[in-house]
């Protein structure tokens, strides 16, 4: 029997990797982290309050991007905050290395599901391409969990909105997924914790889509609902190997 699907695209938060630790004490670490590296650079901030302003600055360009679909990038956002606190001009290298201390934190609170490399691989000797689509802020702290839990090999590629300027749901960023391979949308998959993003996304694009629910936050009715539902990426494997486009 030939398969249908030829490619699996995959999201990351809260679908191969998920954070075992609640949020607000952990970016407030992370923020503090960021402060005091730059200070040690000679960037004048109050470290008292500048972690604060930070997150609140997070906290509206997290609720504008939902909102549009554009994604900007978390280091646009400290340079304009450090801007509005009278320090311009701040080099690159500064501002990329003080935000590395504040992913460097966050990134200790995520974990790779237990089933994650094994499915991967398994998908990947079985002839399955293979990609990852992350809505994120920064591709670098990405690029680390990618590298720190050691599944880079199993990705063609590796999209984030902060690379692309634009968040599932649109469609460009799965336009651009598309367009790593060249298959038609009915010969992919998407493996995602999101109905709002990842499925809502998919399936208009004619995409299988496929919702892992076991940490997925449901956000009211189920406005497009998902082609498959599985409890775990034990499941997906199966699924994919042996769907068939309808007749």
């Amino acid at each position: 029997m030939n398969r249908s699907i030829q490619a699996v695209l995959f999201d990351l938060g809260d679908t191969l990797m998920y954070s075992p630790n609640p949020w607000p004490s952990v970016h407030e670490l992370a923020g503090r982290t960021l402060s005091a590296s730059l200070c040690a650079h000679v960037i004048e901030v109050d470290n008292a309050t500048f972690y604060m302003e930070f997150r609140q600055r997070l906290d509206r360009y997290y609720a504008d991007r939902d909102r549009n679909l554009v994604e900007t990038t978390t280091l646009a956002v400290l340079e304009e905050l450090l801007d509005d606190l009278g320090q311009s001009d701040v080099p690159y290298e500064t501002l990329r290395r003080s935000l590395d201390t504040f992913y460097g934190v966050t990134q200790q609170n995520w974990m790779i599901e237990d089933d994650a490399t094994t499915v991967l691989m398994a998908l990947q000797q079985a002839g399955m391409h293979l990609g990852l689509v992350s809505n994120a802020g920064d591709e670098r702290d990405v690029l680390k969990l990618v590298e720190n839990f050691g599944i880079g090999r199993y990705f063609d590629f590796v999209l984030t909105s902060a690379g692309c300027g634009y968040r599932k749901p649109h469609p460009h960023i799965f336009g651009v997924a598309l367009a790593q391979w060249g298959y038609m949308p009915d010969e992919i998959a998407m493996v995602g914790d999101r109905l709002d993003a990842d499925i809502g996304g998919a399936r208009p694009l004619g995409i299988y889509s496929i919702w892992i629910r076991r940490r997925a936050k449901k956000l009211g009715p189920i406005k497009i609902p998902p082609d498959a539902i599985v409890d775990s990426l034990w499941e997906v494997p199966a699924l994919v190997l042996n769907h068939e486009k309808p007749g």
